[in-house]
């Protein structure tokens, strides 16, 4: 399957590096010599991509990509393992690319600074033979998936959030020539964008990113070195707080827009728009108030109702008083949203905010909300310079 060709046999050098793996009668010589015939590209050189990037170059994948477009925050050291303080502010692809050649210098490290669009994603993904999804966004897994479907690629899937995480094995090849279950057969269409939180916003315990990353490199070790049985058609689900684990069997969709019966899908779109539509309506005056306004109307005694959308942690570092309910738990906590009077919705910057104010109108028909513009770094600015924001 492998679209690089090296006809050169493992070296003893090899042979002795990779000698505990090949002493598995399931990998053997064989199967070390298609890890080194093979080619991966891992998109996000992140929580997931460390991890699954440092055991592909352990195990001897011959050519490993590297695709990201970030340079390394501080922020990002708590689980993006690939990484140290004094890595802070430089590119992600090249440091991680450092990283695997003084690992293992047997292989060939492609370097892919940038973001992937519907572009160039066809021209990158078709060299390589397997590749691994490490973004935490809806519009690149859309594009990853696509892609890999119209190319005939294997796609090893991974996302993570808070205590909770999903591997699965998409468009994997079955014995009869058929294609598996894609990204698609499990969500045909993206939910609302307020509905998934990215990291950043939701938090994640640091290792279970390290988990679920080293999880895809099993996954995708097995797929190039062509052994076991790879979670295709199934995806599983873990639970690092309570640790356990649950199987979601997938399967093939006739609707499926990519790979059905009468796919509608033939090329990439525009997935930044598809995945969220809220940005056609982006010329539609946003509710917002400013926080002159706000301080104005408490000074008056009107009683605004004031939630904080950030998470609890944030809240407790500092706030300005009112009521905290984080987005992700809006829906739950329904009752506890006044249907009289003004309501001030604020995050940090506004954005988690207006999205709060879009997912109630929209879900709950609420029509008393107003977005704090500029979140708590505009109060800070203009109203109260002593307030603490994370």
């Amino acid at each position: 399957m492998s679209l690089t060709t090296h006809d050169d046999m493992l070296t003893k050098h090899e042979l002795v590096r990779y000698s505990r793996q090949i002493r598995l009668p399931e990998m053997g010589v064989e199967g070390q010599q298609s890890l080194k015939n093979g080619s991966v590209l891992v998109i996000g050189a992140g929580g997931l991509g460390s991890p699954a990037l440092y055991y592909l170059a352990a195990a001897g994948v011959g050519r490993i990509g590297v695709l990201d477009f970030d340079v390394v925050d501080e922020s990002n050291l708590q689980r993006q393992i690939l990484y140290t303080t004094s890595d802070v502010g430089k590119a992600k692809t090249a440091v991680a690319a450092d990283r695997l050649e003084a690992l293992n210098p047997n292989l060939k490290i492609d370097r892919h600074p940038g973001v992937l669009n519907s572009q160039n994603a066809m021209d990158l993904i078709s060299g390589y033979d397997v590749v691994i999804d490490g973004s935490d966004n809806l519009p690149t897994r859309y594009l990853v998936n696509d892609a890999c479907v119209l190319l005939k690629k294997t796609l090893v899937y991974g996302a993570i959030f808070q205590f909770e995480g999903h591997v699965s094995v998409f468009n994997a090849l079955e014995t009869d020539g058929s294609r598996g279950p894609n990204y698609r057969d499990l969500f045909p269409v993206p939910p609302p964008p307020e509905m998934v939180p990215s990291c950043s916003e939701g938090g994640v315990l640091g290792v279970l990113p390290g988990i679920i990353g080293s999880m895809q490199a099993n996954e995708t070790i097995k797929v190039v070195a062509g052994i076991g049985r790879t979670l295709s058609g199934r995806m599983m689900i873990f639970d690092s707080l309570d640790f356990t684990t649950r199987f979601l069997n997938l399967t093939c969709r006739a609707d499926n827009p990519v790979s059905g019966r009468t796919p509608s899908i033939h090329e990439l779109i525009d997935y930044d728009q598809f995945c969220n539509p809220s940005h056609a309506l982006a010329a539609k005056p946003m509710k917002e108030i400013s926080a002159l306004e706000v301080r104005k109307l408490l000074d008056q005694g009107e009683a605004l109702q004031l939630i904080d959308v950030r998470e609890t942690y944030e809240f407790e570092f500092g706030n300005i008083g009112g009521i905290n309910i984080p987005l992700y738990a809006l829906p739950d906590n329904i009752e506890r949203i006044k249907t009289d009077g003004r309501v001030v919705l604020h995050c940090k910057s506004g954005k988690r905010g207006d999205q709060a104010l879009r997912l109630l109108e929209k879900q709950f028909g609420l029509r008393n909300l107003l977005n704090l513009q500029g979140g708590l770094l505009q109060w800070q600015a203009l109203v109260d310079n002593s307030v603490n924001v994370y």
